[in-house]
C-alpha cells in the first residue's frame, strides 16, 4: 500500500496522529491481505467482508475493529462466526461513505490478490 493511502481512510473525524494512521492502513492492509476472500457491498453504507473462517482471522479482525472503533466512533463492525463463515460488516453514515467506498477498493484488490495466488 503507498503511504498516502492512509490520508483516504483518514477523515476528519479520526483522532489518530499521521503515524498512527500509516500503521492502522498496513494493519487494514494484512487483515485484507491475508484473510478476505470475497467483498460485497449489501448497501450503500455497508460493507461485507468474507473472511477465512479460522481463529486467527477472528481475532484479527476483532482486534482491528475494536481499535478502529476508539478513533472513528462512527464506524459499526458486526463480525459473525457461523456454520463454517466468518463474515466482517462495517458499516458508516452516509457522509462516510467515500471512506467506505476506499476501503471496499483496498479490499477488493487484496482478495483478488488472494485469489490470483491460490
Amino acid at each position: 500500500m503507498s503511504p498516502d493511502i492512509s490520508q483516504e481512510w483518514a477523515p476528519d473525524a479520526c483522532s489518530l496522529p499521521a503515524s498512527g494512521r500509516q500503521a492502522r492502513t498496513a494493519e487494514f492492509g494484512e487483515l485484507f491481505g491475508e484473510t478476505v476472500l470475497h467483498v460485497e457491498r449489501p448497501e450503500p453504507t455497508r460493507l461485507r467482508l468474507h473472511l477465512r473462517p479460522d481463529p486467527k482471522s477472528a481475532a484479527q479482525a476483532a482486534t482491528l475493529a475494536a481499535a478502529e472503533t476508539e478513533c472513528c466512533s462512527f464506524f459499526t463492525f458486526t463480525l459473525t462466526a457461523a456454520a463454517g463463515s466468518l463474515v466482517l460488516d462495517v458499516a458508516v453514515p452516509l457522509a462516510q461513505l467515500t471512506l467506505l467506498d476506499a476501503v471496499a477498493d483496498h479490499a477488493a484488490t487484496a482478495a483478488a490478490s488472494v485469489a490470483e495466488a491460490g
